[in-house]
């Protein structure tokens, strides 16, 4: 059986790093871009000790002759695309840098492999802010779009794209419809970082606050590496479809915030404070989604929710 060859668009980041461990233990050929990876620390494929396991090459998603020639280079079997502009609050800042490097992108990733001919399996991380605020109920593959930031608004776009794709073209191209899930490699912008790192410093004596925006929102967290595991095997299935990925509970960043100080033997009351200024011109109120299409078709189910999340992200900080 041929070695297979798989190309992670944005492997350095979370997702990006523990789906090339995930598809190194699996026996793929892995190759990764960054826009410049002779630059590039790639400080989390050395966190996992896989960065010299991984082919790494530069490119501009942005860049349709850029994404073509590593398409033609690499000639990979699946294509994984995680790359742009990754946060929210960000995108309120920088809107058109964050529809051009997940629209733009994207699309310049279909129109490559279109372009090839080559059957490649191509995979978008689609966001589960694409639903916008749908009150208290789950989410699921046919739930309406309603974008309230400009990183909900390209997802969406880049979501469609995909559709269109493998509708017009016969693409085997599928959307993972993400919610929110974490891991130690979360960058500090991420709020479950940020509250983790900032107790565990509290806990060892520092006098500082935390400072939070709107912490009666909900989320549905899950953990990281698990969600590597839906990308992959939406690939593997014989025709292409999207799923939603996610654990089914939701929980206020208030009871993540008092789970993680209440692990260190704090009361997080005493160090939190509610700033004005961190508050988003939109927020969702509450977000949950409904994992069944992808535990009935993909064999897939989240084994942790957000007290394993607080709890595995506190142990490794500490032990880090």
């Amino acid at each position: 059986m041929t070695q297979k060859t798989a190309l992670i668009c944005g492997i350095s980041g979370q997702d990006g790093a523990y789906l090339a461990q995930f598809l190194l233990k699996k026996g793929y050929e892995v190759c990764g871009t960054s826009r410049d990876a002779q630059m590039s620390s790639f400080t989390n494929l050395v966190r996992l000790g896989i960065r010299n396991q991984v082919k790494l090459e530069s490119m501009s998603p942005q860049d349709f002759r850029s994404v073509l020639q590593v398409l033609n280079k690499i000639k990979p079997t699946e294509v994984y695309n995680l790359a742009g502009q990754s946060s929210v609050g960000l995108s309120f800042e920088l809107p058109v840098e964050t529809l051009e490097s997940i629209a733009i992108g994207t699309l310049n990733l279909l129109e490559a492999i279109r372009f090839t001919g080559e059957p490649i399996k191509f995979y978008n991380a689609g966001s589960s802010e694409c639903f916008g605020d749908i009150g208290d109920q789950s989410a699921d593959e046919l739930t309406p779009f309603r974008p309230r930031s400009p990183y909900a608004v390209a997802k969406s776009a880049a979501f469609w794209e995909v559709a269109n794709y493998r509708e017009a073209y016969g693409i085997f191209a599928c959307s993972g419809i993400l919610f929110n899930h974490e891991s130690p490699l979360r960058p500090q912008r991420f709020v479950t970082q940020k509250i983790v790192a900032t107790a565990c410093r509290i806990a060892q004596g520092s006098t500082e606050q935390l400072h939070l925006g709107n912490i009666s929102i909900k989320r549905d967290w899950g953990w990281a590496p698990e969600y590597i595991e839906a990308m992959y095997l939406m690939l593997q299935q014989d025709q292409p479809d999207d799923y939603v990925v996610a654990t089914g509970k939701s929980y206020a960043l208030a009871d993540f915030v008092a789970k993680t100080f209440e692990y260190l033997g704090l009361n997080w009351q005493d160090h939190v404070i509610t700033d004005q200024s961190l508050l988003r011109p939109t927020d969702l109120a509450i977000s949950r989604g409904n994992p069944n299409k992808a535990r009935v078709k993909l064999g897939w189910e989240a084994k942790y929710a957000m007290p394993d999340i607080v709890r595995i992200m506190i142990d490794y900080k500490i032990n880090a």
